[in-house]
């Protein structure tokens, strides 16, 4: 039977006020130009004024917080450490997948029946629906990426390209031949799958931090394109009045001669109307993409993506093609980002350059990083974090950022492999005779 044994291991009251005086040594230093100064305008000029008992707060509650922090870290470390020094490695990786895997489900299906019934309860607070359907899209960005970095294990740091490509393709095609959003659907997710293999054919051997930079800069020359090809994309003026999405060819606007969606079934023009349509849309394409992820990691080319990300040498001595592996990845979460792009284009009516910056990749990464890498379910739980807690901090908006870092500290510190660090594996192997 194999075993661990796990050794005990514990840290002194004076290591951990230590430590927590360096927390609040460099709290202070960031503190002292961020909230001990400030300025005033009196009379005209502007003075500099001191906020010291803020300060010297602010200081107090870090020093407290991380040696509060510290000491359940320690605690909780202990518990599990001495409640069972030896383990049946076996019998825990069963148990656990077991366990697990039901309470996620009743989470999923619970989260499921959130978002299918907030617009009915939120239906008169716009601002609630909009700010639901900005969580969706990077929900469906993060499963798109997640097939890339979570489960074939290729760090990209350049997808909002494939994001723009979707997005610019539907600005174009709408505006300047009058494709409907249906029609420019597939042709988009189409046309950013190619522009995934673009990526992915001269990315073949590299990996790691190279694989990151080259991801980067192809963003960046994307951005660029976008910027100086003006006969084609505008420039920094972006696309204007791009049509929204119709349901079945009813357009949501106040009635007219040509038949609404209000007056099509007799209801009295609303424009809370599209906005509620639109979420309902995200949702859909986002449900989809979960359904169709999820159908993908149980084929033989989903098993080869996580064989890919734990050992790319043993997957070549095993006859796997690595080539092939590789770009049905970059194609299959480029086309995923690409059908979000033409959504947001869509929801928005105008795009530029601007809008698909780096920091949107960053976003859409920390997203599958702080979820759990490979988990459909955590990437839901970070979209919800990354973009209400803005939202949430708009009254703070001198400490927005402040707070949107400190939390994803505090993410990373409690759970550094993700939210849900653990995932249900695709395939189980059970010995002969073993009833489990």
């Amino acid at each position: 039977m194999a075993t661990l044994v796990l050794a005990t291991h514990t840290i002194s009251p004076a290591a951990r006020f230590k430590d927590a005086v360096a927390v609040a040594f460099i709290a202070l230093l960031l503190g002292i130009p961020m909230i001990g100064l400030t300025t005033v305008d009196q009379g005209g000029t502007l003075r500099v004024a001191t906020r010291w008992p803020t300060l010297f707060a602010f200081v107090a509650v870090a020093f407290a917080g991380r040696l509060i922090l510290r000491f359940a870290i320690d605690q909780f470390k202990a518990h599990q450490l001495t409640r069972e020094r030896a383990v049946d490695v076996t019998t825990v990786a069963s148990a656990s997948g077991r366990a697990a895997s039901p309470l996620l489900t009743w989470v999923g299906w619970a989260a499921l029946g959130v978002a299918l019934t907030l617009p009915i309860f939120f239906s008169d607070n716009r601002y609630v629906v909009d700010t639901a359907t900005t969580v969706l899209i990077y929900v469906m960005l993060g499963w798109g990426l997640n097939v890339v970095v979570g489960l074939a294990g290729l760090l990209d740091l350049g997808y909002v390209a494939f994001y723009a490509v979707g997005a610019y393709t539907y600005g174009i095609l709408a505006t300047q031949f009058g494709w409907s959003f249906w029609e420019a659907l597939p042709v988009a997710g189409a046309m950013a799958a190619t522009f995934g293999v673009i990526l992915g054919w001269p990315t073949l051997r590299l990996r790691g931090d190279y694989l990151a930079i080259v991801t980067l800069g192809f963003g960046e020359i994307v951005r660029v394109i976008l910027v100086n090809w003006t006969e084609l994309s505008g420039g920094p003026n972006g696309i204007a009045s791009i049509p929204r999405p119709t349901f079945f060819g009813l357009e949501l606007k106040p009635p007219g001669d040509d038949p609404t969606f209000a007056s099509f079934f007799g209801l009295e023009y609303s424009p809370s109307h599209r906005i509620i349509f639109l979420y309902y849309l995200i949702l859909a394409l986002a449900l989809i993409t979960n359904v169709f992820v999820s159908r993908m990691r149980k084929l033989p080319i989903g098993r080869a993506w996580e064989a890919m990300r734990e050992d790319e040498i043993a997957c070549k001595a095993m006859g796997i093609n690595a080539r092939n592996v590789k770009l049905s990845a970059f194609a299959i979460g480029a086309m995923l980002g690409g059908f979000a792009g033409v959504f947001f284009a869509a929801r928005m009516g105008f795009i530029s350059p601007e809008s698909f910056t780096f920091s949107e990749s960053a976003i859409i990464l920390a997203i599958v990083v702080l979820g759990g890498m490979g988990s459909q379910l955590g990437v839901v739980l970070a979209a919800l974090v990354l973009v209400l807690l803005p939202e949430l901090g708009r009254d703070f908006a001198e400490y927005r950022m402040l707070l949107f870092g400190a939390a994803m500290v505090m993410i990373m510190v409690w759970k550094p492999g993700g939210i849900l660090a653990h995932r249900e594996p695709t395939m189980r192997y059970v010995a002969e005779g073993d009833s489990r």
